[in-house]
């Protein structure tokens, strides 16, 4: 195993799920089971990086290392640079960006995703995706999709159904045979410390502003993004009261 840290953005503030870190499942609140299995993801050190005072206190009274960070940040990868910044971390060090609102995340998929970008030295970032034939999902804009060049780097991302062969249109749930599969791309990163302090000074790309995807910000800059693509979807997280209640049956 390579070593990386793991770092867990945690903010109070959601439209559909307020206080979302706070959450108690079981015994502890979201964003503690979120640290507890970065921990065991087998990360040199796992920190919450928040911008609210209770979350702070939480992380305190649950022995989980946490930094109080800006509340002006417009991205968790900018939170994620300050991290950088405040702990001295060295340009080649791997940090995974671990999302506080996935306490079923295995952790051996927070080692896979550092392993990755610790193979790939041509790339600053790594993520994971996995194939997706429901048409559905596949229409769905809120679901990421994203293809790969032959090495398993990162060609586009897209909220479209990419790719879209010349002769699906309309589209029959034609797909298998000689048809790519269509990945969905897991919110999962693994970046460079050297890219996380770059990245808050990149312009913005106007297909990131279309698209309202972060990333394409990294490949309109330049950077190449690692994808590793699993065998099956990980178990979602919370996003809605719905999801809470799902992930509370599992671990309460």
């Amino acid at each position: 195993m390579n070593p990386f840290v793991a770092v867990v953005p945690a903010r109070l503030a959601s439209t559909r799920l307020p206080n979302k870190p706070l959450a108690m499942i079981g015994d502890a609140p979201m964003v503690v089971h979120v640290a507890r299995l970065a921990q065991l993801s087998g990360a040199q050190a796992t920190w919450v990086a928040t911008d609210a005072q209770a979350v702070m206190t939480v992380c305190a009274v649950h022995s989980i290392p946490a930094l109080l960070t800006s509340e002006t940040h417009p991205t968790g990868t900018d939170r994620l640079a300050e991290v950088v910044d405040r702990l001295g971390l060295a340009d080649d060090q791997i940090v995974v960006n671990v999302q506080g609102d996935e306490p079923l995340l295995p952790p051996e998929l927070v080692a896979r995703v550092a392993d990755e970008l610790a193979r790939r030295p041509d790339c600053a970032i790594a993520t994971c995706a996995h194939a997706i034939s429901d048409s559905a999902e596949i229409f769905n804009p809120n679901v990421v999709k994203v293809v790969c060049d032959a090495a398993g780097t990162a060609l586009l991302f897209s909220r479209a159904p990419i790719p879209w062969g010349r002769e699906s249109y309309p589209f029959e749930g034609r797909l298998g045979g000689s048809a790519p599969a269509v990945l969905r791309h897991v919110g999962l990163y693994a970046y460079r410390a050297g890219f996380l302090r770059r990245f808050p000074k990149l312009a913005e790309a106007p297909i990131e502003q279309f698209e309202k995807l972060e990333q394409l910000r990294a490949q309109w800059h330049g950077e190449r993004i690692a994808v590793c693509v699993l065998d099956a979807a990980p178990p979602a997280g919370v996003d809605t009261p719905e999801d809470l209640a799902r992930v509370r049956a599992l671990l309460g």
